[in-house]
């Protein structure tokens, strides 16, 4: 909702009413464009684009299409097939064929002057740049995770939100949903007692650095093979990066490692221990080449363990049911829940039977909705700072990437989050960035 875009608008309202008055005639204007009947007036809506809607995009699309206060205008993907099917899904929410498509981020940026906000999507590799691109032409971001390729990329990120002024959102959305974050004020309000140990599920470490082989690369305007890659290293075009996120995700170019899926459990555990500002101190190489058992202790004691050997199925003992989850266990009880839960699992049945109350404790404190967009769309209005902004970003993610780093080096480390450094360790200080590409590195 940028001032001149709303002032324009309403010119062009002033403006037509003055002619209509002018000639004698009767204007009618809709009820929907005031804003009666409960209709959102189009001045005030935040009008978003899109870039890289694939499957996980359009997920958070289908939503936001669903919010009265969101206009969705355009589409930037580097794949023919998604654009198309992005602009339909859209056309055919509003009842028009307004949604425009491009390949070129650029191109959005510099010629949507309408826009508010983004919606980015991409692979991991391009939502650094994205953001930043975005965050400079003056919009807002809502990036899904893994928000970051590196430390690096973190730091330039959140500089960059703080120099423009925008608000940020990552796509850690459990940390906006009711079960995740009754078991985060467990641990929090001290209902767990002091808690010393937090479990994170994570899929297996895999950084391939190998190539599949070279195939007949389609026309630009169905595949722009140079923009898919971005600022990740050239590689020959193979069909197998484009069928799901699952064939580029294993490689050190493309993917993030034990980010893939601690970019959702590491979050969740650092948010259950208030420790959404900074990041462990010391980890534990666990011998292994799946990352399972690595330890991240933070500067308290407390120990964040990574579990990367699936999860168990009902009846197996194991830590939880199902993909992302979280264990955190006190001196006074435990707590875990992963996706699919009905409710989250406890020590005591007194734990859980305070559920509603603890979930309706943490509304009145945060004064948040337990809606992720929603969530993002009332910082776009208010400027005030999203539940994962861009440092909860960054410092999250800084976990994750430094849990990769030992796992490069094979041996243990130290993390000093306050100068975001590897002390004394040169070898580990020169992973904290990754090159890239030019000229698609910002």
């Amino acid at each position: 909702m940028k001032t001149r875009s709303r002032l324009t608008r309403r010119r062009f309202l002033t403006r037509t009413a003055r002619a209509g008055a002018i000639l004698g005639a009767p204007l009618v204007v809709p009820a929907s464009v005031l804003g009666r009947g409960g209709a959102v007036a189009p001045s005030e809506r935040i009008v978003m684009a899109g870039i890289g809607i694939g499957n996980r995009g359009q997920y958070d699309l289908g939503i936001l299409l669903q919010e009265p206060d969101v206009q969705f205008v355009a589409v930037c993907d580097v794949r023919r097939v998604r654009r198309d099917a992005v602009k339909q899904l859209v056309d055919q929410s509003y009842g028009n064929r307004d949604c425009a498509t491009t390949r070129d981020l650029h191109e959005l940026l510099a010629s949507r002057t309408d826009l508010d906000a983004v919606l980015i999507a991409t692979g991991d590799r391009w939502h650094t740049p994205a953001s930043i691109a975005a965050m400079k032409a003056g919009l807002d971001v809502f990036c899904e995770k893994p928000s970051s390729m590196s430390i690096a990329e973190g730091q330039e990120l959140v500089a960059v939100a703080r120099r423009y002024g925008r608000i940020f959102q990552s796509g850690m959305q459990r940390l906006s949903e009711a079960n995740f974050v009754f078991a985060d004020q467990l641990a929090r309000s001290g209902r767990l007692g002091r808690v010393h140990t937090v479990h994170a599920h994570q899929l297996k470490f895999q950084m391939r650095r190998d190539w599949l082989p070279a195939e007949p690369q389609p026309p630009v305007e169905e595949v722009d093979w140079d923009r898919w890659l971005g600022p990740a290293p050239w590689r020959p075009y193979n069909a197998a990066y484009l069928r799901a996120c699952g064939s580029w995700l294993d490689y050190y170019d493309f993917g993030t490692g034990v980010a893939g899926w601690g970019s959702h459990t590491i979050c969740q555990c650092q948010s259950a221990l208030g420790a959404l500002a900074t990041s462990p101190v010391e980890y534990e190489y666990p011998g292994n080449d799946d990352a399972h058992g690595l330890i991240c202790r933070f500067a308290d004691g407390t120990r964040l363990r990574l579990d990367a050997q699936g999860w168990p199925k009902p009846g197996d003992g194991g830590l939880w049911r199902g993909s992302c989850g979280v264990r955190y266990e006190g001196t006074e009880g435990w707590v875990s829940i992963a996706d699919g839960y009905a409710r989250p699992e406890t020590s005591s049945p007194a734990l859980l039977a305070e559920f509603d109350a603890v979930v309706r404790e943490y509304q009145a404190q945060a004064n948040r909705p337990l809606h992720h967009i929603r969530d993002f769309l009332q910082g776009v209005r208010t400027r005030r700072a999203c539940v994962a902004s861009d440092v909860v970003m960054h410092r999250t993610m800084s976990t994750n990437h430094v849990a990769n780093i030992c796992m490069l080096l094979r041996r243990n480390v130290r993390w000093d989050p306050v100068k975001e450094e590897f002390p004394g360790d040169p070898e580990a200080n020169r992973l904290r960035s990754r090159a890239r590409r030019e000229p698609w590195g910002a």
